[in-house]
């Protein structure tokens, strides 16, 4: 597969209108373990990982749908369900199921490598029940934006192959996800690239120097990291582009293929364009570019 790499400057309105999705969940929330988590704090809601599906009617030839695993952002600090919620209902308008993760927060005592611990096992789950759900083991993808990009790309470097001794089932799945979307991702974890209040959410102050190096997710890229699709801002005033174009560099340093849209459209946050700084009905053009790109990848439908 070819890499591509589009900087697309753009100073115009966003692209065509489309309605805003509801908000109200498809399914309940799905429980990741069983019993407690590993380093669970508690028993309140803050202290269960989840996922909510936005699953779509099985395939007439019956083969699996693709899927896509949504860390909404939030410095992590909190979870902005534009950026999970919204994600999902337009993935599901592709003809892709979707899972929307609620992963541990610094601002409830959790430090890394809790929330590493959550998307870990929202794609094992997900791959080991993908039959339950519909869903082709083979085309699951991990989505996050700002901080949900940290850690979404922190699961496109550092995934695994399971464990083949486990005693649950699920833990003998691969981790790996099949591609990756990260929106205006916080990437690094380096002075003058990372965003402050992420870091110390997810790291404590001051930061281990060895979890700084090994969570600055530039610096992971490997041969066998998925591809990817990455946009940002220029205009970006919270968290840098560069995190978007080191990490850009580093898959194709490797030889990954992956797509980059620079946009001098939206500041930070943006999501699908729904954002105060957009009428509703409006949607930033990164997710028409992303759409192109799931399509020749092959990790959504042709519409019909």
């Amino acid at each position: 597969m070819r890499r591509l790499i589009f900087l697309s400057l753009l100073l115009c309105a966003p692209c065509a209108a489309h309605a805003e999705p509801p908000l109200k969940p498809l399914a309940p929330a799905i429980r990741l373990w069983e019993e407690s988590a590993p380093l669970v704090k508690g028993e309140k809601e803050d202290d269960i990982p989840t996922i909510t599906p936005y699953l779509l009617d099985e395939l007439p030839d019956g083969k699996g749908r693709p899927c896509v695993i949504i860390c909404p952002g939030g410095a992590y600090g909190s979870l902005a369900m534009r950026e999970g919620d919204y994600y999902a209902h337009w993935l599901n308008e592709l003809g892709v199921s979707a899972f929307v993760l609620k992963y541990r927060l610094g601002t409830k005592g959790y430090r890394h490598p809790a929330m590493l611990y959550d998307v870990t096992r929202a794609m094992r789950f997900v791959r080991a029940n993908a039959r339950t759900y519909g869903v082709d083991p083979d085309r699951i993808g991990i989505a996050g934006s700002s901080a949900g990009g940290h850690l979404a790309s922190t699961l496109l470097t550092h995934f695994d192959a399971g464990d083949p001794l486990a005693k649950d089932p699920v833990e003998r799945v691969s981790s790996r996800p099949d591609f990756g979307i990260l929106v205006y991702p916080v990437i690094s974890m380096q002075d003058g690239l990372t965003h402050a209040k992420s870091r110390r959410r997810l790291l404590g102050d001051p930061a281990d120097p060895a979890l700084v190096a090994s969570l600055s997710n530039e610096t992971q890229v490997k041969t066998d990291t998925p591809p990817v699709f990455l946009t940002h801002s220029m205009r970006d005033t919270g968290v840098p582009a560069r995190n978007s174009m080191e990490f850009a560099a580093a898959l194709s340093a490797q030889g990954v293929p992956f797509e980059l849209h620079i946009y001098d459209l939206g500041d930070h946050g943006f999501a699908l364009g729904t954002g105060d700084e957009w009428a509703p009905q409006r949607r930033h053009p990164w997710v028409k570019a992303c759409e192109g790109w799931l399509l020749r990848m092959g990790f959504c439908l042709p519409s019909e």
